[in-house]
This record gives C-alpha cells, sequence and structure tokens, in this order.
C-alpha cells in the first residue's frame, strides 16, 4: 500500500491512506477505461459557457414542436388553396374536414409511439433515435415542399390522403424525438428540461411569424408555402447539425459522464440481481404527480387554444385591436407570446415547490368556464349560454393569465418530473413526462370539440 508521511514541526508522524484507501473500485484505482480528458472533467467540472447547451435544447424544443405548429398554422395552405373549389373546381367535403382529420392523423400517432417509446425505446439510445427521427422529418417535410410545387387541381382526394399519411408519418418519428430530447434533457440540471419547454413555446411563436413573412414576401400561395416549409427544413437541420455538437462540449461531456457513470454502476447491481430492465413501474409511481401536472396543464391549454380563444369575437368596435385581426392578435400572438414568457420565467424561478405545484395547476381548470363565458361565438352554432365576460379588455387579462400559467406551471412539471426519482432513473422519467404532455395535448384538443355543444345546450 502506498501511504503519505506527513511531519510538520515537532508534531508526531501521521499516515493517511494513499489512492487505494478511499474504497473505489478496482477498475477505477488501476485507472481501467478511464481517459485524461474524463478525469480532468471530474476534477474541475465545467460550466455551461455563453448557455451553448441551453440555447441547443430551446432549439430542439423549437424543433420537437415545429411539425405540429407547421400543418396547424398553415391552414389557409391547405383550406382555402390546395383544397378549395377555385383552385380544384369542385366542392367537396376535404377542406371542410381538413383540421379535424389533421389534429386526428397528428395526435393518434404521436401519443402512440410517445409512450411506446418509453417502454420499447425505437432504435435503442436516444442518438440513434434522435438522428433517424430528424431525418425522417427532413423527408416528410421535403416531400411536402416537393407537393406544394406539384399542381394537384385534378386529384384534390389523392393530394388529401398523401397529405394525411404523411402527417402520420411525421408524427411517429416527432413522437419519438420529442420523447428522447426530454430524456437527453433530464440527464442535465432542471432549467434544461426548462430549457425544452421554452422552445416547444417559442416554436408557435416563430411558426406564426414565419407564416406572416411568408405571405408578405411570397406573390402567391403556393409560393408562400414553398418558403414557409422550406424554413422548417433549414430548422430541423440545424437541430441535427447542434446534436452533433453536444458532445464537443466539455459541460454536457460531463454530465453525460457523470450519468453514465450512475448508469453502469447501477446496470452492474441489477445484473447481480438478474435485472437489467428499468423498473417502469417504481418510475412512474415516483413521477407521478408531476406527470399528473404536465397532463393537466396541457389538457386545459388545449381545450381552449386555439379552438375556443380563436371563435372569441370582439364586443366593442371601438376596441384598440381592429376586427379583422382580432383573432390574430387576441388569439395566437397573446397564447404564444405570454406562454413562452412564462416558460422564460420559470428558468429562473422555481415556484411552487414539487409538492405544491399541483395547487396552480388545478386552479386553471377555472379557465374552461371562463372562456365560455366570454363572447365565444362558435361557427355553425346557436348559443344559449349568456355571455357575462363583455368586455374585451377583461377577456384579454383572462387570455394573457393563461398563456402566461401555462407557460410556467408546464415548464416548471416537466423541470421536476425527472428529480422525483433516482439520478439513474432520470432519463426515463423524462420520457414519462413527455408522453404525459402529448396524452394531455390529445384529450385536451378531443375535449375542444364539446365546447359548442356546451354553450349551446347549457341554460341557467
Amino acid at each position: 500500500m502506498i501511504m503519505k508521511i506527513r511531519q510538520t514541526g515537532s508534531e508526531p508522524v501521521r499516515l493517511s491512506p494513499g489512492w487505494e484507501g478511499t474504497g473505489r473500485p478496482d477498475d477505477e484505482l488501476n485507472f481501467k477505461g478511464v481517459t485524461m480528458d474524463q478525469a480532468d472533467l471530474e476534477l474541475n467540472p465545467p460550466k455551461d459557457r455563453l448557455n451553448i447547451v441551453f440555447y441547443i435544447l430551446v432549439l430542439h424544443g423549437i424543433g420537437a414542436l415545429m411539425p405540429w405548429n407547421m400543418f396547424i398554422t398553415a391552414k389557409d395552405y391547405f383550406v382555402s388553396y390546395k383544397l378549395s373549389k377555385e383552385y380544384t373546381g369542385i366542392d367537396t367535403n376535404y377542406a371542410t374536414n381538413f383540421l379535424a382529420y389533421l389534429g386526428f392523423a397528428s395526435q393518434v400517432p404521436n401519443l402512440i409511439f410517445n409512450w411506446l417509446n418509453v417502454f420499447l425505446q425505437f432504435g435503442g439510445n436516444l442518438t440513434t433515435r434522435i438522428v433517424w427521427s430528424i431525418f425522417m422529418l427532413v423527408l416528410i417535410f421535403v416531400f411536402t415542399v416537393v407537393l406544394a410545387m406539384t399542381d394537384s387541381s385534378g386529384w384534390p382526394g389523392v393530394f388529401f390522403w398523401i397529405t394525411m399519411v404523411s402527417v402520420v408519418i411525421l408524427n411517429i418519428a416527432n413522437g419519438i424525438y420529442q420523447n428522447s430530447v426530454f430524456g437527453m434533457a433530464a440527464k442535465l440540471p432542471i432549467k434544461y428540461t426548462g430549457a425544452v419547454v421554452l422552445g416547444s413555446n417559442i416554436s408557435g411563436t416563430l411558426t406564426a411569424v414565419i407564416n406572416f413573412l411568408a405571405q408578405i414576401v411570397a406573390p402567391n400561395a403556393r409560393t408562400a408555402a414553398i418558403y414557409y416549409f422550406i424554413t422548417a427544413l433549414f430548422v430541423l437541420l440545424a437541430c441535427f447539425d447542434t446534436y452533433f455538437a453536444l458532445p464537443i462540449n466539455r459541460f454536457y461531456r460531463y454530465h453525460e459522464l457523470i450519468h453514465q457513470k450512475e448508469a453502469n454502476k447501477r446496470q452492474l447491481e441489477n445484473s447481480s440481481r438478474g435485472n437489467q430492465r428499468p423498473p417502469y413501474w417504481t418510475v412512474f409511481k415516483g413521477c407521478f404527480p408531476q406527470c399528473f401536472n404536465t397532463f393537466l396543464v396541457f389538457f386545459v391549454t388545449l381545450a381552449l387554444f386555439p379552438s375556443v380563444q380563436s371563435d372569441i369575437t370582439y364586443s366593442d368596435k371601438d376596441f384598440i385591436i381592429p376586427n379583422e385581426y382580432y383573432s390574430s392578435v387576441m388569439c395566437f400572438l397573446t397564447f404564444n407570446i405570454t406562454a413562452m414568457l412564462g416558460s422564460t420565467i420559470a428558468s429562473f424561478v422555481q415556484w411552487p415547490s414539487k409538492k405544491y405545484l399541483v395547487i396552480p395547476v388545478v386552479l386553471r381548470l377555472a379557465y374552461i368556464p371562463l372562456f365560455l363565458l366570454c363572447n365565444y361565438q362558435p361557427a355553425r352554432t346557436t348559443r344559449i349560454l349568456p355571455i357575462l365576460i363583455n368586455d374585451d379588455r377583461i377577456y384579454w387579462v383572462i387570455a394573457i393569465t393563461m398563456g402566461l400559467s401555462s407557460g410556467y406551471l408546464s415548464s416548471l412539471s416537466m423541470m421536476y418530473c425527472p428529480r422525483m426519482v433516482d439520478s439513474q432513473h432520470a432519463s426515463t422519467a423524462g420520457m414519462f413526462g413527455a408522453a404525459s404532455l402529448i396524452t394531455g395535448i390529445f384529450t385536451g384538443i378531443l375535449f375542444s370539440m364539446v365546447m359548442p355543444s356546451l354553450v349551446a345546450s347549457v341554460t341557467f
């Protein structure tokens, strides 16, 4: 055994244990499998200089929700151009039912594959899943651009169903991608999961701005759609490139090393017990409170936005927002900007704690009757429920707080989720959180379909 001899002045000689006496495994004592770079990382834990890793995860949050936002925001391209009577020369139901079919084709595969990805882990590790899912997303958007350049006026039915099939494939890949990104962020400190949620909220605002600019710059709907979808390609390619830049970053390598060492340690323990699979039920029970919070936040949000919120019309003709821009400003811009601000605030302030977060989350259910009591006028529906909130300013305040609370509380629940379990299971808990997010979106969209019947059939 190597011993150190210390002697100071007239003090007696003291013997202190060397490296072998620290109780470390033999492999570490012999430096087996430990590179100089890894040793340096552990001795000098790096910081995220210039917040590079944080902004990369924000970008991946944007990319994870970009496919959904792109197709929803491109409603005018599909409904008013490609499937319109003016373009096709025939009157069909494809344009009328487009958004309903799109929502179903988008969210069902996204929901299924988000949950399956937790247990089956398609394609192996996170890197394989992220790379191949982004690659599929890029291919689908290239195909969508080609469709936009093609004259489909003679076959609207074929165009409609090709679009639906491409949306299904797109969201299968996107479900795996989104779930894996949250699993990747769960290995890092808590604010990096918040960065993904922040990017998801920025995605809606960015998509709306891109669509608006494309319409201004392009001379017609066909060219605008080409510009619009090509922009999505650049965002996804940026996600692809930056993912491969992460291993170069010392901060990311350090946390990957710590996570891997913890995982290897637990794997050895599990191997000795004959159990090599993550204890899914134990992990789910541990993170369930935050999965519930995530689900309920997105359920309330998607039950109201955009279906109910976009059908709330002005009450005062002299209101500061003109009628022609009322829905765009009071619904889409207001929600996307405030949700983005809420997520940003969550990166700096985490309150309430994990234990009490459920209180404001449950209180958000009050937004459903509040929005219905505003001047909500769904199409092809005779409203019976009295309008009790008949002031545009009060409605705007309600809409602003709804967006802020959605961004803030969803970020907190997703940030807390991986911290509810042991560190070696953080990635799995992050995937459970992402699957709960998609479940909330899906059920919220389904519930939004009954809103018109509520105001048409409920009386005092």
